[in-house]
């Protein structure tokens, strides 16, 4: 079943090169649709612009996007192409989470956030299958990060702090944590620009703008687990982006942390420093704290191992099976809290199978990565841009899953525009340019 969905490309057209002196095909209607649709759902832009609602461009794109890659079913962008473990993932979490809307304890909200879901899993396919290139893919990872430096310059400009509002709180559609996750998640994007040599004088320049930028909006959430998500991006970096000079990496991230110290106040490192004391933390010591939520979040999981509470289901969990929950018979309130947690958001919402499939998609999305990235050092000669870019989703990756261990995005547009990016490199890097001599092109923007 699998092979005859996603047929198996001939080992031979891993990385063939094309004729010397080759061009890119530049943008098209399709992978236009495809970059609005990040800008809507990732960076959020019609939420910054209200004036924009009334065009509907969310709607539109998407509609369009899934037209024209119907109808474009040839060469690069064969749906066949899209075979990998990652897009299995992908299609197994969607399938499995339909099957544990009748079990779930609020059936109407299991099966509404199911919809979403499925919408979303389309256009991550649609993303992922837009690529034609190396090039299309730095494209779409252009303008994840181009559309999230937008979205932090304009709540730096709107949300003004104070000394009793030190972070920033709820925003236009994100949290100031989920507001960390998305700029840890972009900034080794920003990095892959500005350290690139074959880039654009004036593409560097913006995009080093741009990381200024995210660093004082990480600053200014106050999110530690964005902070230890960025520790982590830090790390992979100077320990594992191999394509790039070690002297380079030390230069660009210094710039980085040069601006998150000089903007950071004294209330960010205060709250920074809780992180070393978790044992007089609330998120230990409160029952609403994210290790008591946790514990039951696994107590969820125990008791509906196959298919869970039900999609979203987790907050309905604890305002009426949790062992809180006998609480209202007394009068006492009880918070409908969230999982705060993503793995185990997944794993109690749909069940061991559900957790193993969610798991997957980034154990197989970096692992394809990894190879690619090998494959490319590799090659005779070596393509350097490839397989920076495939070290450069990584590092996102890995920025993602350390900043979602704390929050709540198993279903997010976020993360499934990662995993596209990701499939979209491993689908364009069988076939696409790494000629055998000197006169490969350049994939830079």
């Amino acid at each position: 079943m699998a092979e005859a969905l996603w047929p198996r490309p001939p080992a031979a057209a891993w990385m063939s090169a094309p004729a010397p002196g080759a061009r890119t095909a530049g943008w098209d209607l399709l992978l236009v649709c495809v970059a609005v649709h990040i800008a809507n759902y990732v960076g959020r832009v019609p939420q910054l612009f209200p004036v924009l609602y009334p065009l509907k461009p969310a709607l539109l794109a998407k509609v369009v996007a899934i037209g024209l890659y119907l109808l474009y079913q040839s060469g690069p962008r064969r749906i066949g192409r899209l075979r990998s473990r990652t897009t299995t993932c992908v299609l197994g979490l969607l399938l499995w989470s339909a099957l544990s809307v009748p079990a779930a304890l609020y059936q109407g909200l299991a099966f509404h956030s199911w919809t979403d879901f499925a919408w979303t899993v389309v256009m991550c396919l649609v993303v992922a299958g837009s690529a034609r290139s190396v090039r299309d893919v730095e494209r779409l990872v252009l303008v994840y990060f181009g559309v999230t430096v937008l979205y932090v310059a304009v709540v730096l400009s709107r949300f003004q702090l104070s000394p009793d509002n030190w972070r920033l709180g709820d925003l236009y559609y994100y949290d100031a944590n989920d507001l960390a996750t998305l700029i840890v998640s972009a900034m080794p994007f920003g990095l892959y620009f500005v350290l690139g040599q074959r880039r654009r004088p004036w593409v560097r320049a913006l995009a080093a703008l741009g990381l200024a930028v995210l660093a004082v909006g990480l600053t200014r959430s106050g999110s530690r687990g964005g902070f230890l998500a960025f520790l982590a991006v830090v790390a992979f970096i100077l320990l594992g982006f191999t394509t790039i000079p070690a002297r380079s990496r030390l230069v660009g991230l210094v710039v980085v942390l040069a601006v998150v110290f000089t903007t950071a106040s004294d209330r960010y490192w205060s709250q920074m420093q809780t992180i070393l004391n978790a044992h007089q933390d609330y998120n230990v010591t409160s029952e609403e704290g994210r290790l008591k939520v946790w514990e039951r979040g696994v107590g969820y999981l125990v008791d509906r191992p196959v298919l869970g509470v039900g999609m979203n289901n987790f907050q309905v969990a604890e305002g009426t099976i949790s062992p809180l929950a006998k609480r209202q018979e007394r009068g006492l309130a009880v918070y409908w809290t969230a999982p705060h947690n993503t793995f185990i958001q997944a794993g109690a919402e749909l069940g061991v199978p559900g957790l193993l499939l969610f798991i997957g998609l980034f154990v197989t999305s970096l692992a394809s990565l990894r190879r690619v990235a090998r494959r490319a050092r590799s090659a005779s000669p070596p393509v350097a841009d490839l397989s920076r870019l495939a070290q450069t989703l990584m590092a996102a990756l890995v920025g993602f899953a350390v900043g979602a261990f704390f929050l709540s995005l198993a279903y997010t547009d976020m993360l499934y525009t990662l995993v596209a990016l990701a499939v979209a490199l491993q689908k364009v890097a069988r076939a696409d340019s790494v000629p055998t001599g000197p006169g490969r092109p350049s994939t830079s923007i």
